[in-house]
């Protein structure tokens, strides 16, 4: 395709921040004379968006967090749809964010405007309802996981299977004893990594939970290290302010500016709050404890539309329970700390998760960027 080409892209957190700045690198490849625009991350800015409003301003938490912030996002999403139909790109990808981007999509794609929606809902978890306003919305779907391609098509909405990029960039392979080097940390003890969230309202549930079991933890392991990689300078406030309202400023914690990677690289099990970062401990083949606290109303809801047992991505792409989930009321410190301990001291145990998580690796690498990328020129064309 030659000529000038204008993308409009949105994503609304940090997981779509990252996928969208691979695609859009391979893109910049291919079409020497893109542009970027919409709302995006740092990633995505470093790749060359001109973005129109903070992506901080999309994140939130559950249910009740987005009531309380939907005056906010809706005049977003307002403002956002007039400019596009103003000045109309030449397609419109949406990065996940579906409660935001559908609706925009909708609109878009009436007006003649091309809609990718990248990532694909979790209809196959709940709310299937879903995928009659995605086919209106979208002319293609981009999906991660091996398992989503086949309910579109049999909905007749087109989509393509890219992969994950975390399965292209993580070596099947990492040693253990390579990582601690790089972090200065100790070879021949136990070290937990524990990570609590990227934003600011995963670490007000979740910071003093995991400073408790790490205090737990200690009891039981009195060598153990923690290393805990945080997004930003405000939730490194906020996991510090945790350490010091719980009195725990003698635990040997380890505090990252990012490096996520390199705490589950370096760790012998991890503590992991539901998301993506779960994918990244399993792409590590990592022992874990999968773990989130949301506002009461959210999880009820939630929990009753839900279609599967397991929350957490490695075990829904596992098909089975492959590491504890321990949630809401139950992610208490006495339990997550038994349950952690008791992977750390499970040999067997561990390798056969190292199995399980090298099999969804292998099916992941689908040379994602590349995948993506030729799916949105074939859409442009």
């Amino acid at each position: 395709m030659q000529g000038r080409v204008r993308i409009a892209l949105v994503a609304g957190e940090a997981s779509g921040d990252l996928l969208a700045s691979h695609l859009m690198a391979a893109l910049k490849a291919r079409l020497p004379a893109v542009e970027f625009v919409g709302i995006g991350g740092p990633k995505m800015q470093a790749q060359g968006l001109d973005t129109w409003w903070p992506m901080d301003t999309l994140s939130v938490m559950g249910y009740w967090d987005a009531l309380k912030h939907y005056r906010e996002i809706a005049g977003i999403r307002r403002q956002l749809k007039k400019r596009l139909l103003r000045d109309k790109p030449d397609i419109f990808i949406g990065v996940d964010a579906p409660d935001f981007n559908l609706g925009l999509e909708n609109d878009l794609k009436r007006a003649g405007i091309k809609t990718i929606h990248y990532v694909s809902p979790s209809i196959w978890a709940w709310r299937g309802g879903r995928i009659k306003k995605i086919g209106k919305a979208v002319s293609r779907v981009l999906a991660l996981f091996p398992m989503e391609p086949p309910i579109y098509e049999q909905a007749g909405i087109p989509v393509t299977y890219v992969g994950h990029p975390l399965a292209d960039t993580i070596p099947l392979e990492v040693n253990r004893n390579l990582v601690r080097d790089k972090l200065q940390l100790p070879r021949d003890i136990p070290i937990f990594a524990m990570l609590p969230g990227s934003r600011r309202g995963e670490l007000t549930q979740m910071a003093a939970t995991f400073v408790q079991t790490a205090q737990r933890i200690r009891e039981q392991l009195p060598n153990a290290q923690f290393v805990v990689p945080l997004a930003t300078r405000e939730t490194r406030l906020q996991f510090e302010m945790a350490i010091y309202e719980e009195k725990a400023g003698d635990l040997p914690f380890r505090l990252l500016f990012g490096h996520a990677q390199d705490a589950l690289g370096a760790c012998d099990v991890a503590l992991v709050k539901s998301g993506t970062s779960t994918l990244e401990a399993a792409l590590y083949k990592r022992p874990m404890v999968i773990t989130y606290k949301i506002a009461r109303f959210s999880y009820w809801l939630m929990k009753r539309m839900a279609y599967l047992p397991y929350v957490g991505l490695p075990n829904v792409l596992a098909g089975r329970f492959v590491v504890p989930e321990v949630l809401q009321d139950d992610a208490n410190p006495e339990k997550l700390a038994e349950h952690l301990l008791a992977l750390y001291a499970d040999k067997d145990k561990a390798e056969e998760i190292e199995e399980a998580f090298t099999d969804i690796h292998l099916q992941l690498r689908q040379n994602n960027a590349e995948t993506a990328a030729r799916a949105v020129i074939a859409c442009l064309n």
